[in-house]
């Protein structure tokens, strides 16, 4: 079992993630397999598999980090289950609708950031900036932003943790691993969807592409199999990360299974 700063990975981009005395839950999606998620405009995907848990096996949190509202992120299942206690920190445009549905929420702009205190500790949560699709389409989707998580202890940041959010490559990413070096870790969200034809989030060449311009040392691949709108699977990532000679080391998490965001640890998966 993997200790200290780790992620607990529940399935598509839920994980839970724990960052010094901070737990954290990313993008909320407990719907199970043969039911389907609501991307708008009509649009639907079939789950093709079962969370790892459910939400009220989750340990208490001090947030929720969602990238967007899409119903592979934010479910009907987690509007009517969730505990409400914990600050949803979202987009503007997601903060609005489920302030509506009565959560406690902080709207984050790009390079916004908010801060959790408990004693001396901090955990710092900047949203930077993600595309999820150009053109047309990009301005029918959903908002979206990626996070840079930032443990810091007595004034100095001890780790640093990079939620790509459903992003594409692209200068964007070079402009985030400028402004925040020595990235420690990236969950970066893959599976190259296809929507109305046009890719939506990475596929295996622009994953390769997206580690290189933020340089992390760890990623922890996710979002790349649950749905069939996915069309890229975690193995073209792998083979094309090994045949770039990808210097980042790779962890990848079976469903409820956990690794550590700690460069330093062994690579292996609990």
């Amino acid at each position: 079992m993997a200790t200290g700063d780790r992620l607990h990975f529940i399935g598509n981009a839920t994980t839970v993630l724990t960052l010094g005395s901070f737990t954290l839950l990313t993008d909320p999606n407990f719907i199970h397999r043969g039911q389907r998620a609501y991307l708008g405009w009509g649009l639907s995907t079939r789950r093709l598999v079962d969370p790892a848990i459910e939400p009220e096996d989750l340990p208490a949190l001090d947030a929720v980090v969602l990238s967007h509202l899409h119903g592979d992120h934010f479910d009907r299942v987690a509007r009517h289950r969730l505990d409400r206690t914990a600050p949803v920190l979202s987009t503007p445009e997601a903060a609005r609708r489920l302030s509506r549905w009565g959560f406690e929420t902080q709207d984050l702009r790009t390079w916004q950031a908010h801060s959790l205190v408990k004693g001396g500790e901090e955990l710092r949560v900047t949203a930077v900036p993600g595309i999820h699709a150009r053109g047309l389409l990009g301005k029918m989707l959903p908002s979206v932003m990626g996070s840079i998580l930032e443990h810091v202890v007595d004034g100095d940041v001890r780790r640093r943790v990079y939620l790509s959010g459903d992003t594409l490559t692209g200068s964007h990413v070079d402009e985030i691993g400028a402004r925040f070096p020595d990235i420690d870790a990236a969950v970066v969200h893959l599976g190259g969807t296809r929507v109305l034809m046009r890719t939506v989030t990475m596929d295996a060449r622009m994953g390769v592409d997206f580690v290189n311009r933020c340089r992390p040392s760890v990623v922890v691949p996710v979002h790349h199999d649950d749905y069939t709108v996915f069309r890229s699977p975690l193995s073209d990532f792998l083979d094309r990360a090994r045949a770039e000679g990808l210097a980042a080391t790779l962890r990848c998490p079976g469903r409820g299974e956990v690794v550590s965001l700690d460069p330093t640890e062994p690579d292996t998966a609990a």
